[in-house]
């Protein structure tokens, strides 16, 4: 189909005037489904909804939000709203994250440390979701942050950003994928530990265990997704059942602390030279156990009334998890009774020693697996999140092969291509655990340093847009009004913020076994980045807002 002439608005967006859908249908179905001379308005709605035959949950919103894009839809709505809020507060699963992956926060800062981080964290991250709540409502697409720049960045850069930004929105999602994966697959490799005394846990073995949850996350994202949106809200009401079992178990069972050790016992067992700098560094854990906000922006063309919808279930998941999160951390860290012995303990994981000081090897089983259902529902969750981020993407020639990777299954109404791919490249990554001991580390810190990113840029392209030409900010049913300027503004002082942060190794000295090795995954993917813009995304990479129909002022 030949490229439609462009048009530049009065923001220097360059539009098409005629649209031309980019899908992953057929040349013919393509021709079908092109809406050449349609005025907008009720008219264009209508031969849109012809054009696009109903779907479960298709409402005249996300009919005008899709047109307004220039997207086809292909997939079916089965997320309705409280089905998608219920995805978004099991996906992040903030509380057992937190209870998973806490090692590297009492290494740097100890009991107090990591609950203030997690203090300061939550807060300053509340700003970022508040950003990305906005912005989904504005553009309620499965692309997100790299959709979001390419419509709000200068005219100039909007191809470019987007693009830089689409590459670490892949590399973020596909590593956090990864990491998901890597805790349930070594916490069973730390059952056996405490079940078989005898047993010596090794690296490729832990793999393996790796790989058994990726084709657990594979068959159910393929064979399973629409009954998944049916069982989300189930999933939501175990997640807030197993708060309450293991809270109540702690407070029962387990020995405690004092208040004084827990609000003010700091500890600095990385090695750093003050306190303040081993904080920093242990923050991590806080960030990590909060990230996955914007996952519900990467399924928004599965949401029914998705511009409304998926920012309410970006923002009241985060307060919700928020909230469950700090009183179990306030419980968890009450019984540790002893830093250095949680750290030692031989299945690698603290939490797993906090429960065998309240419990019987066979409740510490038992409980642990409860968490691992509520971890494994996330990372299924979690999968389909990146397999549409990377559908999306590739969907607008952002990626090699993106023909292939973009293919929508037509029986399924899935990007099955898009899974098979995440699911592969999550076993590849759980191939540096074979090498390093501290591959857990480096994969959630290049998710970290590589969201991060993508956050700052998204904030800085709205800020931009709502400062220069706010008559041009695409209608929002969920805005900051006038708050926008100062809350974009404080979102994107903190990103930078923990963008530097995310970088630095665990402990010093730094030697080839503690290296943070993010900072090679991320730069590298960074220089391919570019490498592929020169040589191949500038020539093929137009970005979402080449086929946006037109900016109106409503």
């Amino acid at each position: 189909m030949a490229d439609a002439p462009q048009v530049t608005t009065a923001s220097g967006i360059e539009v098409h005037d005629k649209p031309a859908v980019h899908s992953s249908l057929s040349d013919v179905s393509r021709e079908k489904y092109t809406l050449d001379g349609i005025d907008d308005g009720e008219a264009g709605d209508d031969i849109y909804s012809q054009a696009n035959p109903a779907r479960p949950g298709f409402t005249k919103s996300d009919q005008k939000d899709m047109w307004r894009m220039g997207r086809v839809q292909e997939f079916k709505r089965n997320y309705r709203p409280l089905s998608a809020l219920s995805f978004a507060t099991v996906l992040t699963a903030v509380w057992e994250y937190l209870l998973m992956a806490n090692t590297q926060g009492l290494i740097d800062g100890g009991l107090a440390g990591l609950f203030w981080a997690y203090v300061w964290n939550f807060i300053g991250f509340s700003f970022v979701v508040l950003s990305l709540a906005e912005m989904a409502s504005m553009a309620p697409i499965s692309g997100g942050q790299y959709q979001w720049v390419s419509e709000f960045a200068p005219p100039r850069f909007q191809k470019f950003l987007s693009y830089v930004t689409g590459w670490m929105s892949t590399l973020s999602w596909q590593a956090g994928n990864a990491s998901g994966s890597f805790l349930t697959g070594t916490i069973v490799q730390a059952l056996l530990v405490v079940n078989y005394p005898d047993y010596t846990p090794q690296a490729w073995q832990g793999t393996l265990f790796v790989f058994a949850m990726v084709l657990i996350l594979f068959l159910v994202n393929i064979w399973g997704a629409p009954l998944w949106a049916l069982i989300q809200n189930g999933l939501m009401v175990l997640h807030i059942l197993f708060f309450l079992v293991v809270i109540i178990v702690l407070w029962v069972m387990a020995p405690h602390q004092s208040a004084k050790a827990v609000f003010t016992g700091f500890s600095n067992e990385g090695g750093w030279n003050s306190m303040g700098l081993s904080l920093m560094v242990g923050q991590i854990t806080a960030i990590y156990s909060l990230l996955g906000s914007d996952a519900t922006a990467h399924i928004a063309e599965e949401v029914r009334d998705a511009g409304r919808y998926v920012p309410i279930s970006i923002f009241w998941s985060y307060v919700a998890n928020g909230i469950m999160a700090i009183i179990f951390l306030i419980t968890y860290l009450f019984s540790i009774d002893s830093v250095d012995n949680a750290l030692a303990d031989p299945t690698g994981y603290p939490f797993i020693y906090v429960f065998r000081t309240a419990m019987s090897d066979q409740g510490v089983t038992a409980l642990t697996i409860i968490v691992l259902i509520i971890v494994i529902a996330a990372n299924i969750s979690w999968n389909a999140s990146t397999a549409r981020q990377t559908f999306a993407f590739a969907r607008d020639n952002g990626l090699p092969f993106s023909r292939w990777i973009s293919h929508v299954n037509a029986s399924k109404e899935l990007p099955v291509n898009s899974i098979i791919l995440t699911c592969t490249i999550t076993c590849l990554l759980s191939l540096i655990n074979i090498g390093s001991s501290t591959a857990f580390n480096a994969i959630i810190s290049v998710q970290v340093v590589s969201i991060m990113l993508t956050y700052c840029i998204s904030m800085c392209c709205v800020l931009y847009r709502r400062i220069a030409h706010p008559e041009l900010l695409p209608k929002a049913r969920w805005s900051l009004g006038r708050f926008g300027v100062p809350v974009n503004s404080i979102g994107i002082v903190y990103v930078t913020f923990i963008f530097f942060w995310s970088f630095w190794p665990n402990t010093i000295p730094v030697t080839l076994q503690n290296f943070n090795w993010s900072v090679v995954l991320f730069v590298g993917t960074l220089i391919i980045a570019l490498i592929m813009y020169v040589f191949q995304g500038r020539h093929v990479y137009n970005g979402p807002v080449a086929i946006i129909r037109a900016a109106r002022v409503e």
